[in-house]
């Protein structure tokens, strides 16, 4: 299956910019991955599709303020440095530009001097380096103070609130981008999920590279994950096992929670604790074992994102739904509206 496949026509416009207030005051398209039915909703209105007995899985990270702006220590040339991976308490993975500029031995330097790294080494996997910082303190406070949220290209606006780019439930920090699927939710709306007797799971995916790296094989099969680390503790592992045991369903909010369960999941959809680097690919063709529904965001087209949608709905079927979408005229992209798909393509089990 070709990349070009999964393309799609997106008036500018329909990018959303800046987020919804209130949060849960989104748009929600619900879908089926086993017919044509389309509904068109608030995002409040999910928990009428969540039933007693099911898993709402969510996914925990907290996104760092990764976006570091300084400048090369001997010539001034300003520099940009994105922060993908942590490897050890002074070294990183990183993006960093200009590219042609940051050659291994390079320093540059940020607020005045605070925070300098130096460039180790290129990462051939993603076009990257490896870089070390130098610094007194406390490195983590010294990035809250001198770093930016690593906001998508396509945003233009300022983000005023950097907690608006942030879950409800976000705890632990480690990611380069919001799971963005997340940003619908409020503390109200997850106490009455709770109350309804859906039980609340999280697990952990820290995201990377390897969630937004665009797809530059022609072939979607020669396209190689980036990897992120992930956690699904033996408390989520049990709990989860113990609600399709009894019938319940898992209902992913978004792609990372997906890909963090379906690492995890055995071919029987027996989900097992574990933690490590993950680079699953889920696209049509690729088995989803265990995830019953995904709660996700509107993605770019020919992204992996996408692709693991049509995993659950066909391409044919996502495309036909996104095209929907943009005659209705729904927001797109990380602060834009959400999809809801029940089920799972034929023919592997289904909710219906």
């Amino acid at each position: 299956m070709r990349t070009a496949d999964f393309d799609y026509t997106l008036p500018e416009e329909l990018i959303a910019q800046t987020p919804i207030e209130p949060r849960d005051h989104s748009r929600l398209m619900v879908v089926s991955a086993l017919d044509d039915s389309v509904e068109h909703r608030r995002f409040d209105d999910v928990i009428g599709y969540l039933d007693p007995g099911d898993a709402l899985v969510l996914n925990e990270t907290r996104v760092i303020p990764a976006r570091l702006l300084g400048v090369k220590e001997d010539t001034g040339v300003p520099v940009e440095v994105l922060l993908l991976r942590r490897i050890t308490a002074t070294d990183w993975e990183a993006l960093v530009r200009p590219g042609r500029r940051l050659k291994p031995g390079t320093f540059c330097r940020f607020g005045d001097g605070l925070v300098r790294c130096e460039i180790l080494g290129n990462v051939e996997e993603t076009g990257g380096r490896t870089v070390r910082f130098r610094y007194d303190g406390v490195f983590e406070e010294l990035l809250d103070r001198l770093g930016e949220m690593p906001l998508p290209p396509y945003i233009h606006e300022k983000l005023t609130d950097r907690e608006r780019y942030q879950t409800v439930y976000a705890r632990t920090e480690g990611s380069a981008a919001a799971p963005t699927a997340g940003l619908h939710f409020t503390p109200e709306l997850l106490d009455r999920i709770r109350a309804k007797g859906v039980t609340i799971v999280p697990v952990l995916l820290h995201v990377g590279l390897g969630t937004f790296r665009p797809v530059q094989a022609e072939d979607i099969g020669e396209h190689r994950m980036h990897s992120e680390w992930y956690e699904v503790t033996p408390e989520a592992a049990d709990t989860l096992n113990r609600i399709r045991e009894a019938g319940g369903r898992l209902i992913c909010v978004g792609t990372t929670s997906v890909r963090t369960i379906e690492t995890v999941a055995d071919d029987n959809g027996v989900i097992h604790a574990g933690s490590g680097d993950t680079a699953i690919f889920i696209h049509p063709g690729v088995r989803v074992k265990a995830v019953d529904g995904l709660i996700t965001n509107f993605h770019l087209p020919q992204s992996t994102l996408l692709m693991l949608v049509s995993a659950f709905l066909t391409r044919e079927k996502a495309l036909a739904d996104y095209a929907v979408a943009v005659r209705e005229r729904y927001r797109f992209f990380s602060f834009g509206d959400a999809m809801l798909i029940r089920g799972r393509r034929a023919p592997y089990d289904t909710w219906e």
